[in-house]
């Protein structure tokens, strides 16, 4: 009886905890949420995060608040979300850096990009681009892998950082096409575009917006895109899956991530409103001037996207052998 007695009360707390969370998951959010940018403030990563932030305070009526944690390529901010309390309360604008890449290329890395984190959507997208020095005598991909098959390993190319996405982009084509070019990194797009332009360096592996500037005014050829589709903002260049590389795709990309555990219902909420918003025309329009594009998937197809990353890098990095810094 005793016990029958204590199994009743147990069934009953639980009952009565499962209503009072169910009440406050509906009522969420309640008080200012945090977005970790786990990078410096300026970047693309930041400005997206603020963007996303401004317009979800408007939506849900409480503050979303930007706080950057920068360090360790995203691993110190991305650690202390995947450590938070899976309330809903502390968010991280992950990326295919911090979330893809880093898994490979880091043997120690203080977090799980799948199995520590609850995904609430893929934010926006952006593309890369593969450029060349106008002296260099190619007009498109097929012919630029030509010349470097002509001279293996005679051909440089220039990238914003060791192991980030542009960098790891060329190491997918090196890896899927079996040419050979020395890579040259450098500490952000503003030095490697300038000795591009010099022509210290042949090829330039960039994020598309810091390099349209230059493309457009004729400083740079552009060669291709990375994405599977033609960039909305630059239709005239082609993509390297169409180029004669089927099946190659690297895309930048900027996600909204929970710790893992958090309710659905949070999840939830925080998704309805994210794919509101980045259905609004203004929104769109913003983004697609920064070079981005808004994506919106379901959280569990955008669980499915980063676990493909992460087992796409390790691919690649088992294959090239490229170390972090």
């Amino acid at each position: 009886m005793e016990t029958l007695v204590k199994r009743l009360i147990a069934a009953l707390a639980l009952a009565v905890l499962a209503f009072a969370s169910g009440t406050s998951f509906a009522q969420y959010p309640v008080k200012p949420v945090r977005i970790v940018v786990p990078y410096p403030p300026g970047g693309t990563t930041d400005i997206l995060a603020r963007l996303v932030a401004t317009r979800l305070t408007d939506k849900l009526g409480q503050t979303f608040v930007v706080e950057n944690r920068p360090g360790a390529a995203g691993a110190i901010g991305s650690q202390a979300v995947a450590k938070s309390a899976p309330d809903g309360y502390t968010l991280v604008m992950g990326t295919v850096s911090s979330h893809g890449i880093n898994s490979a290329l880091y043997k120690s890395l203080p977090y799980d990009p799948v199995k520590d984190f609850a995904p609430v959507t893929n934010v926006a997208s952006t593309p890369n681009v593969i450029t060349v020095n106008p002296d260099v005598p190619v007009k498109n991909l097929g012919e630029l892998l030509k010349l470097a098959r002509e001279k293996p390993g005679k051909l440089n190319f220039g990238s914003t950082s060791q192991g980030g996405s542009p960098h790891m982009s060329a190491e997918l084509l090196k890896m899927m096409t079996g040419v050979d070019m020395v890579h040259v990194p450098y500490k952000g797009a503003g030095p490697m575009l300038a000795d591009l332009i010099g022509g210290q360096v042949q090829i330039g592996f960039d994020n598309l917006p810091s390099s349209m500037s230059h493309i457009r005014s004729g400083k740079v050829r552009a060669i291709a895109v990375t994405t599977p589709a033609r960039w909305p903002g630059a239709p005239e260049i082609p993509t390297v899956a169409e180029s004669g590389v089927a099946g190659y795709e690297v895309s930048g990309w900027f996600g909204l991530l929970a710790p893992a555990g958090t309710p659905k219902p949070v999840i939830d909420v925080l998704y309805a409103a994210l794919s509101e918003i980045l259905k609004q025309p203004e929104v769109q329009k913003q983004m697609l001037e920064l070079g981005a594009a808004p994506v919106g998937n379901a959280p569990d197809a955008f669980g499915r996207q980063i676990a493909g990353e992460v087992e796409k890098w390790k691919k690649v990095v088992a294959t090239t052998g490229v170390k972090a810094e």
